[in-house]
């Protein structure tokens, strides 16, 4: 990635997290914007989303913010329309790197409370 898509992604982490937060955020829920990637021509941003919602289930939220999309980008165009030509194109990924660790992290502490095998040291004792 180029100096000039990594600038821009950080832009668009930022402003669209504070548009998400502040616009499509519903009362106990909390959306982040974990990471922005553009094309190299700046026309395409992949903007991945983490959505904690403790006790609810997230794919109504996702759809949410599909659904508003255009909405989201006319926002967004607000706030950059100095710092581009062209306001690129988003598309929202789930970004379950979160969910990823927490599972990894638990098999880690099932294999830390299995009893350990004996090793030849300790079969002569």
């Amino acid at each position: 990635m180029s100096i000039r898509t990594e600038r821009l992604g950080g832009v668009l982490k930022r402003d669209l997290g504070e548009i998400l937060q502040r616009e499509y955020q519903p009362v106990g829920t909390f959306i982040t914007v974990t990471k922005v990637l553009m094309t190299d021509d700046l026309s395409i941003a992949r903007v991945y989303l983490s959505v904690f919602a403790p006790g609810r289930d997230k794919k109504p939220i996702y759809q949410h913010l599909e659904d508003h999309i255009d909405e989201i980008r006319y926002t967004l165009a607000a706030k950059i329309r100095h710092q581009v030509r062209k306001i690129p194109v988003l598309h929202f990924y789930v970004d379950d790197t979160a969910e990823y660790v927490n599972k990894i992290e638990k098999l880690f502490d099932k294999v830390d409370q299995q009893p350990k095998a004996p090793t030849e040291e300790e079969d002569e004792d």
